[in-house]
């Protein structure tokens, strides 16, 4: 630690150049985070928040399966009956446009959720009352769609046929392909999807988006599929299902990642350009015994201290420009995810920096020393 403390007083300037390069890694590395959880909370966090193990899919259905999917309320009665299935029901899923009360109301984007009134997918409001509780067309809508000026009370018109839906309650955050969620009871989600006013034919009163299922672990899913025409996919295998999620998500990750690499370059260039400056002095204490493994600990903590205070510095930065885009951005702060920024930041600075410091094992003391006799 000498050698290391005392290059750390006599080179101050350059050092702290390196450590500011370092913190502005770390805070594009926080607000990198935060921005990818929420860019992934507004896609998702309604599916998330969905009490279920498992979701079945019609058989047919590719790609975004919410907007290609279509089952039958029996199938979901079919999957109810099957071993391991502890609870089963037909879940509709649309995205609509609606207006807030009367012609020439504000626009609005809803992401319908249809669920059977006191089922286990049925919400408990925050505010006001559940759905079916008295009010014809009642819907509960999240804080999304609050946030648009809506309330408890007011009516919208939503879809083709100007289906008229009345806010009876509210729920938490939930949104789906960053469009608020409002859960509508079931035959309502069927007005909404197939556009038709007043009495639904038979066929669309027994339509649904996909069966939502709770399984018990170990479920044979696939006997079931076989049989009934469906695909079952796992929670978290049905968030790439939410428009944009799987692009945002591989975009984020793919910028996260070259951030990473760059600072490892960054540290690793430095640290190199200060080994090559620092020859005579390794040279000499090779002369007067310290081993290589002295020296490279030496430099080691040398890089760490410099990276673990830098990294905290930018971090705390960070977390403070986050707190402020928190409200004008889709933006969350977690932290998991800023503790793994912060440690990739430091592990691979240190991975850069002992790259860099290779070269200390082949300074020789005597030809460094006579290099410029």
């Amino acid at each position: 630690m000498f050698l290391a403390l005392r290059d750390l007083r006599f080179a101050r300037g350059r050092f702290a150049l390196i450590g500011a390069v370092v913190g502005m890694i770390a805070v594009l590395g926080v607000i990198l985070s935060g921005l990818a959880s929420g860019l992934a909370d507004s896609g998702i966090s309604g599916l998330r928040a969905l009490p279920v193990t498992h979701l079945a899919f019609d058989r047919s259905a590719t790609g975004e399966l919410f907007s290609r999917s279509t089952v039958t309320t029996d199938t979901a009665a079919r999957w109810a009956g099957r071993p391991g299935v502890r609870k089963a029901e037909p879940l509709g899923q649309q995205l609509v446009h609606a207006q807030l009360g009367a012609t020439g109301g504000k626009q609005l984007d809803l992401a319908v959720l249809g669920v059977e009134p006191g089922g286990f997918l049925a919400p408990v409001p925050l505010s006001g009352q559940p759905l079916a509780g008295g009010t014809p067309n009642g819907v509960l809508v999240s804080e999304e769609i609050l946030r648009e000026g809506v309330k408890i009370g007011d009516r919208l018109s939503a879809g083709q046929a100007a289906t008229e839906l009345t806010v009876t309650g509210t729920i938490g955050h939930a949104s789906f392909g960053h469009v608020g969620i409002v859960y509508a009871p079931l035959p309502l989600w069927q007005q909404l999807h197939y556009g038709l006013p007043g009495v639904l034919p038979d066929a669309a009163a027994h339509q649904a988006t996909a069966v939502a299922l709770q399984l018990a672990p170990g479920a044979d899913t696939a006997a079931a599929d076989q049989r009934l025409g469906t695909q079952t996919v796992d929670k978290t295998g049905t968030y790439g299902a939410s428009p944009g999620y799987t692009a945002e998500s591989s975009t984020m990750t793919l910028i996260r990642g070259f951030l990473y690499a760059i600072s490892a370059l960054v540290v690793g260039s430095f640290f190199t350009v200060w080994t090559i400056q620092r020859r005579q002095e390794i040279a000499l204490l090779k002369a007067i015994g310290a081993s290589t493994g002295y020296i490279l600990r030496d430099a080691l903590t040398q890089a760490g201290t410099v990276l673990l205070a830098a990294t905290a510095a930018g971090t705390a930065v960070g977390l403070a420009l986050g707190g402020a885009m928190n409200g004008s951005a889709p933006f969350s702060l977690q932290t998991d995810q800023v503790a793994l920024a912060a440690l990739l930041l430091i592990v691979l600075g240190l991975a850069g920096a002992a790259v860099a410091i290779r070269r200390i094992t082949k300074v020789q003391a005597l030809s460094a020393l006579g290099a410029n006799r």
